[in-house]
Parts: C-alpha cells; sequence; structure tokens
C-alpha cells in the first residue's frame, strides 16, 4: 500500500470529490487520484522514500495541504485532512433535505399593550432544503405553512388572529416561503434571500440564518439543524387591524419577530413512523 488518507468535512462528512495530487520536493508530480465514495483514498502503489506535499482540491471547498513522509516500505500514511468550504462557510452536505415538523418550530412573536410579548406558532408546516453541491449560493428552501394552524395557548385570540382582521385563513389558507438567494454572512450564519406569501401578499424577506450543525438519528438518518429569524411588519402584508386602548396604545404591535428552530432530515422525504 502506498498512500492513504481521509478526506472529511468539518461535521465529519466524506468529500467523494476530492481530488489529491502529490508532489515531491521537487515539485514533480507523482500521483494524482481521486476519493471514493467514503472520502478515502488509497493508492497501491508503494512510493520512494521521501517528503512529499499533499494537496487536496473540491469543488466547492477551499484547498488543503499536508505534509508525508514516506518510509522504507514505501507507506505514506496522510491521515484525515479537513476540508473547510470556499470562502470558510459551512453548510450541511449536498442534496435534498426534507424539514420534520415534529422536531421544528415555526413561530411569531409580537408586542402586548407595550409592555409584554406574546408568543405563538404554527402547527403544521411542511418544507425542503436542496443544498447545491457546486455553489452553495445556489441552494434552495421551500416552506408551506398551514395558516389555521396558529397557536397562541388562547383559543379567543387563535379565532381572531384566523379571522378576516389578520390571517384571513378562509381566503388565504396557506402561507408561503420561496427563496430567491443565499448569501454567506459569517463561517456559519447566512442570508437566505426568498419571498413570503401572507394575506394575498408576496413580499421580499430576508431570513438571518444560523447552520447548527448535523448528526446522527436514532432512526438511522442524519439531520441538520437550523436556527433562522426576521422580522416582519404587519402593514406590509396588508394586515391593518388594530385596536387602539387608553393613552394610545396599540393593543398589539405592529412588527413580528418570527424565530424558526429546523431540524431537517437528508433525504427526499421523511422516515416512515
Amino acid at each position: 500500500m502506498g498512500l492513504t488518507a481521509r478526506i472529511r468535512t468539518r461535521d465529519g462528512w466524506a468529500v467523494s470529490h476530492a481530488v489529491v495530487t502529490v508532489t515531491d520536493m521537487t515539485g514533480t508530480q507523482v500521483l494524482r487520484i481521486e476519493a471514493d465514495a467514503e472520502g478515502a483514498v488509497r493508492d497501491v502503489n508503494p512510493l520512494a522514500p521521501g517528503a512529499y506535499t499533499v494537496i487536496v482540491t473540491a469543488v466547492g471547498y477551499a484547498p488543503a495541504a499536508a505534509s508525508a513522509i514516506v518510509t522504507a516500505s514505501g507507506r505514506a500514511e496522510v491521515g484525515t485532512v479537513t476540508l473547510a468550504r470556499q470562502g470558510g462557510t459551512e453548510l450541511p452536505p449536498p442534496g435534498p433535505w426534507t424539514i420534520d415538523p415534529a422536531h421544528s418550530t415555526v413561530g411569531a412573536v409580537a408586542q402586548h399593550l407595550g409592555i409584554s410579548s406574546v408568543r405563538g406558532r404554527f402547527t403544521e408546516f411542511a418544507g425542503t432544503v436542496e443544498i447545491a453541491p457546486d455553489d452553495i449560493a445556489k441552494s434552495r428552501v421551500e416552506a408551506v405553512i398551514r395558516a389555521s394552524s396558529i397557536d397562541t395557548g388562547n383559543g379567543m385570540r387563535d379565532t381572531h388572529l384566523r379571522s378576516a382582521d389578520f390571517l384571513d385563513v378562509e381566503t388565504f389558507p396557506e402561507i408561503t416561503f420561496r427563496s430567491t438567494g443565499l448569501a454567506a454572512a459569517g463561517s456559519d450564519r447566512w442570508t437566505v434571500h426568498g419571498e413570503l406569501g401572507l394575506h394575498g401578499v408576496v413580499r421580499p424577506v430576508d431570513l438571518d440564518l444560523a447552520y447548527l450543525g448535523t448528526g446522527a438519528d436514532p432512526w438511522g438518518g442524519t439531520r441538520a439543524a437550523f436556527r433562522a429569524t426576521t422580522e416582519l411588519h404587519r402593514e406590509d402584508f396588508a394586515m391593518n387591524y388594530n385596536q387602539i386602548v387608553q393613552a394610545g396604545i396599540a393593543a398589539i404591535g405592529t412588527t413580528l419577530k418570527v424565530e424558526l428552530d429546523i431540524q431537517a432530515v437528508q433525504g427526499e422525504s421523511l422516515p416512515q413512523a
């Protein structure tokens, strides 16, 4: 066995399309080999003893270099080479991911009487995430929320929110979001540009997104976690109802802070219960 190496992302995922180039001390290329589906590199041809430079490249990732010493046996064990996303940004492995509503929360916070907050959430929603393999900025997010599933913990208030004064769920049963672009805002933070359809109005909305990492679940799947926030103004979506109480204070604030805690399962569908 000559050269062996493992190519991984920061989260430990295999980079199956990585290319490993080995040069000797004169800069001459002595080996070029692709990683297999598990991100492993195994070359059976022995190398001449000496010092070598190992360069690992992959589309969408910043190149990485490592040194290797080949012993008299002709073997060089490079170990694990970690590749960072291009520009230092991180997202889950490429491909489709399906949002799991049972382990996700779509919530909103509004000010009440100018002194406290009312929290609500939507209990019925679905969505998909597609991580682009070559250009992360081309990744896509789509989601649909059933407007009538609003739950603030107060039946009378929820009935009012479903009425024509607010969500008008009979006329506009769905709230939709479709991304139009993705821009890095830090090593694991992103701005998701998109269009929100709410109460019959479609407007551009930016989500501040944090990628929290990935991990295995008890059902044999792989999950990725995200947290996203944004602020909406009710009047932007033609929801102008308000009740003015004493001293001109509005009963319900016009600004909504949206808070999303999302788990997505790798693949095009959720696991069967």
